[in-house]
């Protein structure tokens, strides 16, 4: 038996761990039958191609980058997700067509993110509402991830096609001019509370000025989330790392 396990042992080590074949995610990933495979979404899966990954209810799915890497290489199939990709978006194909790709969208080698339908200013963007396709060139703010601009809201009427754009996008509003707001205070186990209200609306990490409900005096704060702000140190440290924390329903 000792002999046995040590012959193991030995067979193990001396095995070489095996490569797999190396994929590319496709730039327009689309599904027809609701059950989606390693085939509908990278280009070279070969014999893997009918290995199903995921299912699709709706017009669109969303699946977990890290969980398709590793369903990938369970079929022998290598994919470094150069773009550092958390999500991957699929939307309903035509069954005719395959792989389709977004109505007037421009064709090339550069992958972007892309809007899979129009949305007027002040939507909030879902993750149906971006897809990744081939475009000849990327806009200079174009986003990595979709992450990026999921959770934000649109800024100005955006087509249906056009390249994605962080320009085109800001962070949620969370207080509305008006509102009443608790600003706290914390330094060195010291906190302290008192209510104001906004006189202007304000997102994450943006200064506010708040008017004192009790002195009626005018304070800069920065929102730290749905009717809350800071003042001092907290407050410091949020401008000196230009937050980019995002307060949305997904």
């Amino acid at each position: 038996m000792k002999l046995f396990a040590v012959s193991i042992t030995a067979l193990l080590i001396a095995t070489p761990a095996l490569a797999g074949t190396a994929v590319s995610l496709k730039s327009d990933t689309t599904n027809t039958s609701g059950a989606i495979t390693l085939g509908e979404l990278f280009d070279g899966a070969g014999a893997a191609s009918d290995v199903v990954v995921a299912n699709r209810v709706g017009a669109t799915a969303v699946l977990d980058a890290a969980a398709v890497q590793m369903a990938a290489r369970r079929a022998g199939l290598d994919w470094n997700n150069p773009n550092g990709l958390r999500r991957i978006i699929v939307r309903a194909g035509s069954a005719s067509g395959g792989a389709q790709a977004l109505a007037g969208a421009p064709r090339g080698n550069v992958e972007v993110l892309a809007y899979a339908r129009s949305l007027a200013t002040g939507e909030i963007v879902q993750p149906e509402d971006l897809v990744w396709t081939k475009a000849a060139a990327a806009p200079a703010d174009a986003p990595r991830d979709a992450d990026a601009m999921i959770g934000m809201t649109v800024k100005r009427p955006l087509r249906e096609g056009a390249a994605a754009a962080l320009r085109d996008v800001s962070t949620p509003q969370v207080i509305k001019a008006g509102d009443i707001v608790a600003v706290t205070y914390e330094d060195d186990g010291v906190a302290l509370t008192l209510q104001g209200k906004a006189m202007a609306a304000g997102a994450v990490g943006e200064s506010l000025m708040v008017q004192n409900t009790a002195s009626k005096k005018i304070i800069e704060t920065v929102v730290t989330g749905p009717g809350s702000a800071a003042v001092g140190p907290q407050a410091q440290r949020l401008k000196a790392s230009k937050t980019t924390l995002r307060y949305a329903a997904r």
